[in-house]
């Protein structure tokens, strides 16, 4: 992948070289291999998005501020393309905080030693890539991707780069779903039948009203590889979500979240379904509505014929469901059919899975170490594509889809392998 100013960057590198300005690092993925760090270093950081006050949307600052707070590490660098939002990340950091309107400035320096992104989703893909491609670690809010096809791309960069990634995941790092998932994956409920994930209904609205760009955003740069529209004060902030352009409605959202623990739950969080099959009410149509689906039913099949459905109705969880019992898993609480399949301790041979108890500080920890945290890229990117998958169902009319996991393709269908990717405003092409 690269950002597509290659043809701008020959044109000009002696010209910015001149004026002093960064010059952009090389496409190759070994650009820089980061600055090596010992273990009473100062671990510097960069947030990227973080969000503000404006939109209710803060994730990037609340992730940057939960690591600044771990000691040893210290968030010197923030980049937002709203002035507002930009000016708070600053302020909440202290004086050696810098700020920046543009993430590529704030890469090129070379004594940042990992980002934290928490930008809309359809910047994620570009943003990890070129900060790991800059020697840099990545910790990535949820949901990674925007489509499959991207998702894929930057599983490869990972890989090539060798870098310290953590998706933002942090159900994993929660005890209750790590109790959930071993329990499952030992066995405790007998052979796994069906699993269903329960999330909240997307709203509805529109059409929104077209307004003047306000003074401190810089809205090209916020719609960056999305196409050009006119500003509406709906699509930005923490509404993002709710439009396909830029995200994938609640679907994506806490979609995100809970298909990730089914997925950990069932052992597939390197793999996938292989059929989906989705019906769900449209959302308005017409211009400058939300237009992703509000209310879903989407069913998966696993190998071995164990099926999930991800449905808008219920309570907000995850439930196992076994031929000796069940198992229900929310924040802040899990149930049983039986208390006792909580309470009896596994065996001392049992599968045992990959313990964190605070998600930021376990990407510190892998920094320092040259681990791979508990939600590492290709983790992450697998438990949106069962989202993308659904959503994908959906926008299809629903109809039936078979997905090969292994090619990450759906099988003799060309128009729903159209889906797999979008197309980005140049120069921000994937």
């Amino acid at each position: 992948m690269a950002v597509s100013r290659r043809k701008f960057i020959q044109g000009s590198m002696a010209g910015m070289a001149v004026a002093g300005l960064p010059v952009w690092f090389s496409d190759s993925a070994e650009a820089s291999s980061g600055r090596k760090i010992g273990p009473n270093d100062t671990i510097q950081f960069g947030v990227i998005g973080p969000g503000g006050s404006k939109g209710g949307y803060r994730m990037g600052l609340g992730d940057a501020r939960a690591i600044h707070g771990i000691e040893g590490c210290k968030v010197i660098a923030a980049c937002d393309v709203d002035a507002v939002h930009l000016q708070e990340a600053v302020k909440a950091f202290g004086p050696d905080c810098k700020g920046y309107k543009d993430f590529r400035d704030l890469l090129a320096r070379k004594d940042i030693d990992a980002v934290v992104i928490g930008t809309p989703d359809h910047w994620h893909t570009i943003i990890c890539i070129e900060a790991m491609k800059a020697g840099k670690d990545v910790y990535c809010e949820k949901p990674l991707t925007l489509t499959i096809d991207e998702g894929k791309r930057l599983v490869k960069v990972w890989r090539d780069t060798k870098r310290v990634f953590q998706t933002g995941s942090q159900q994993r790092s929660e005890g209750n779903f790590r109790h959930a998932c071993e329990l499952v994956r030992n066995g405790r409920i007998g052979r796994i039948k069906r699993v269903q994930t329960n999330l909240p209904t997307g709203p509805t609205g529109g059409p929104f009203e077209v307004k003047p760009v306000p003074e401190d955003l810089d809205w090209d740069m916020w719609l960056g590889p999305a196409f050009k529209t006119d500003y509406v004060w709906e699509r930005t902030h923490g509404n993002f979500r709710w439009w396909l352009e830029y995200s994938g409605g609640m679907m994506t959202d806490w979609g995100a979240h809970h298909n990730d623990i089914a997925q950990w739950g069932l052992g597939t969080d390197r793999s996938g379904p292989l059929r989906v099959e989705a019906s769900g009410q449209a959302p308005n149509p017409g211009y400058n509505c939300y237009n992703t689906y509000p209310d879903f039913d989407i069913d998966y099949v696993y190998p071995g014929g164990i099926t999930l459905r991800c449905t808008n109705k219920g309570e907000n969880g995850i439930h196992f469901e076994g031929e000796e019992g069940w198992i229900f898993v929310k924040r802040g609480g899990i149930s049983a059919s039986d208390q006792r399949l909580l309470d009896d301790p596994l065996p001392d041979d049992a599968t045992r899975l990959y313990k964190s108890d605070n998600h930021r500080k376990d990407f510190v920890d892998c920094i320092r170490s040259r681990k791979q945290p508990i939600c590492d890229p290709e983790i992450g990117h697998r438990s949106v594509s069962v989202c993308h998958l659904g959503n994908i169902s959906l926008r299809l009319g629903g109809r039936r889809l078979d997905w090969d996991p292994v090619k990450e393709e759906f099988v003799n269908d060309d128009e729903a392998n159209t889906y797999l990717s979008r197309p980005a405003r140049k120069p921000w092409t994937v």
